[in-house]
């Protein structure tokens, strides 16, 4: 909750409600491949959506900052802890995973900041020449997260609704929501 209250406050500050909800209502398709005999409730799979929001609204918006290390501690310190978390059982990773890539991609396309320069170039005469408001590495982000996103949502959608198993498709998935310790083991 502590991340959620960080991560949401800030980002809700810095882009509104509207924008941010959507990063926060993802990671349930993925969740809905891989586990489906089962139901998961809960925020963690919005927290990691804020947080790939967070992680790509950095790398987009690098040269705003202007404590940058501090800002990659901070992001750091916030995703180890939620990570640790995730080794435990029953802990719907594939909602975290989802959550995140989702996120992520999000984050390119709705997160985008004007760059420093361009806000002061606003009150030049009409007749000056003004370049865009964006960095070309800003738009080449929006469009790679756009097309991964309609044909990562289309495929999971396209699985989804033919009833298709995730663990069919992926022999290794299973460690992902269980790591079997000599504290517990994962059953079938």
């Amino acid at each position: 909750m502590l991340s959620l209250i960080f991560i949401g406050i800030r980002l809700e500050q810095q882009f509104g409600f509207s924008t941010l909800s959507v990063p926060f209502c993802s990671g349930s398709v993925l969740s809905s491949l891989f586990i489906q005999r089962s139901i998961s409730v809960g925020a963690s799979g919005a927290l990691f959506g804020l947080l790939g929001a967070m992680l790509s609204e950095l790398l987009t918006n690098w040269t705003i900052y202007t404590n940058k290390a501090a800002a990659l501690i901070t992001f750091t310190v916030i995703i180890v802890i939620n990570l640790a978390v995730r080794i435990l059982p029953h802990v719907d990773n594939f909602a975290h995973i989802g959550g995140f890539l989702t996120g992520f991609l999000l984050g390119f396309v709705l997160l985008l900041r004007p760059q420093f320069g361009w806000v002061g170039r606003k009150h030049l005469p009409a007749s000056a020449r003004v370049t865009s408001k964006h960095k070309a590495y800003q738009y080449l982000f929006l469009v790679i997260a756009m097309v991964l996103l309609v044909v990562g949502f289309t495929g999971g959608l396209v699985m989804l609704f033919r009833g298709e198993n995730g663990h069919d498709h992926c022999s290794w998935c299973h460690y992902l929501s269980c790591v079997p310790t000599s504290k517990w083991h994962c059953g079938n």
